[in-house]
């Protein structure tokens, strides 16, 4: 049995084989500090952010679509394909995506955690591949396919031509990055402190790029800075749209980038067929609107955006035959198996 691992800072899903996705959950995990003994992952230690006791900690392992924390990360991976894979998996082929310009050594860390359950072989396959293959597009045809997946820790944008890469750009403040700073504005502006989890249930709410065309409102609550006491605020969608405006820019310019290094022909497939936007961000209103107004093309946002790479790597299991056989690499979206 073959299955597809979608290893996201915010996210981690599963597919099996002839089942489809399995498994959809935080890539979050709970511990104690000093044992390094598990508590909970997934949901279950997403809800635990901000509200555990001294000694015990709830962390995201994975940073930039990296690896932060390897051991947690193997156990995080362990007891998540645990929960859903009814009998045991021997020694499975795993597929595995992994964001563009990732050092050996990065991708060698994300090999190891994915194998420490027992997986005979591992093959990477980038995002912005994994994301086209589960919008349902040929990538192996010469036609020219630009893709941006905009996920929590990373901002993939490439384009993709004869299964592989012809020009791609990864940038590292995406989604969480967002948080961050709505989290820093909210307790500079309304003197309130709050956690991550409050600043996305906000971003998601509330979040826009550009002006807002009606006024939205959200309350976050948290702790008062100067007396320490419980107190809400409520915030609009302009007020958040400024604060997250500086990291939108950085993503469409990533792709103005990719664009002016794209070869021309391929420029001409790209301009007839336009850019798709694949990941939990891509969602985000007022995104779209700003990377069609920068790059004068039509932007479509797919309707399964956040499950797209999985879905894609899921296809890409088809490919592992051809990437054991070693036929003609050119055919295949994988990389290297590991």
């Amino acid at each position: 049995m073959n299955i597809a691992i979608d290893l996201g800072s915010d996210r981690t899903r599963v597919f099996v084989e002839n089942k489809g996705k399995v498994l959809d959950e935080a890539s979050v995990i709970t511990y104690d500090a000093d044992t390094r003994e598990i508590f909970a992952v997934g949901d279950e230690a997403y809800a635990m952010i901000g509200k555990t006791p001294i000694g015990i900690r709830a962390a995201h392992p994975m940073d930039g679509g990296a690896i932060a924390e390897s051991d947690l990360v193997e156990d995080m991976v362990a007891i998540l394909l645990k929960e859903v894979c009814n009998v045991k998996i021997v020694n499975p082929r795993v597929v595995t995506a992994i964001p563009c310009e990732l050092t050996e050594v990065e991708k060698r860390a994300v090999v190891n955690a994915v194998s420490s359950f027992g997986a005979r072989k591992v093959y990477l396959i980038e995002t912005p591949k994994a994301a086209a293959l589960g919008c349902g597009l040929d990538i192996t045809s010469p036609h020219g396919v630009f893709i941006a997946d905009i996920g929590s820790g990373t901002a993939d944008v490439a384009v993709l031509s004869l299964g592989g890469i012809s020009v791609a750009k990864c940038i590292k403040r995406a989604g969480s990055a967002m948080d961050e700073e709505i989290v820093k504005y909210i307790r500079k502006r309304y003197n309130l402190v709050i956690g991550t989890n409050m600043a996305e249930s906000c971003k998601k709410a509330v979040g826009c790029v550009g002006k807002p065309e009606q006024e939205l409102v959200f309350r976050v609550k948290g702790r008062d800075a100067v007396s320490g006491l419980p107190r809400y605020a409520d915030v609009t969608n302009a007020e958040i749209s400024e604060v997250i405006q500086e990291i939108a820019d950085g993503i469409v310019g990533a792709v103005r980038d990719v664009l002016e290094q794209t070869p021309p022909e391929l420029i001409g497939d790209i301009y007839t067929d336009g850019i798709i936007l694949t990941g939990g961000l891509a969602k985000l209103q007022g995104l779209a609107k700003e990377i069609s107004l920068a790059t004068k093309l039509r932007v479509r946002v797919h309707k399964y955006a956040p499950d797209c790479v999985i879905m894609g790597c899921g296809k890409a299991i088809g490919y592992i035959n051809y990437a054991d056989k070693e036929l003609v690499a050119g055919i295949s979206p994988l990389l290297t198996a590991y």
